[in-house]
């Protein structure tokens, strides 16, 4: 199994975050909702809103089983990211984590990667801001880091 790439953790942990919610307990994370709308804790990993708290090394767990994930979905849409370099799998790994494989799947983005099309890959990555059904400031600025690593 490849390992996750390192800028696809950095960029995973910092778009997450590792939410402390509530702020009475600062050593843990509960169940919060997303601004897309979903279940949440820790990094980013999906829930139910029952989850029990975690704790930042728990969070670190979850966000590293949810990138293994995510790294085997994205090779397998994109698999000529195998023999690209590793920030740009990185970048995709991280959307992928993001949004899901299904939309990965059925993208425009995964056509223009596979065919090498960076600079339509760039652009498609950036259509991709929305949350909620809202253009999501956050979303631009990660859509942005993501383009600049897939651009390497």
């Amino acid at each position: 199994m490849m390992a996750i790439p390192e800028a696809a953790i950095e960029l995973a942990k910092r778009f997450e975050g590792f939410h402390r919610v509530p702020k009475h307990d600062p050593h843990r994370a509960y169940p919060y909702i997303c601004p897309a709308g979903f279940w949440t804790i820790g990094f980013g990993h999906l829930c139910d809103p029952n989850h029990p708290p975690i704790t930042e090394n728990e969070a670190e767990g979850f966000l590293a089983q949810d990138l293994q994930a995510a790294l085997r979905a994205t090779l397998r849409y994109c698999p000529v990211l195998a023999t690209e370099s590793e920030t740009r799998l990185a970048a995709i790994v991280d959307f992928t984590f993001n949004l899901g494989a299904g939309r990965l799947q059925t993208s425009t983005l995964r056509r223009r990667i596979n065919q090498r099309d960076w600079s339509a890959a760039t652009s498609e990555l950036q259509r991709w801001v929305r949350g909620g059904g809202k253009i999501l400031a956050g979303l631009v600025v990660r859509r942005e880091a993501e383009a600049m690593l897939l651009r390497m």
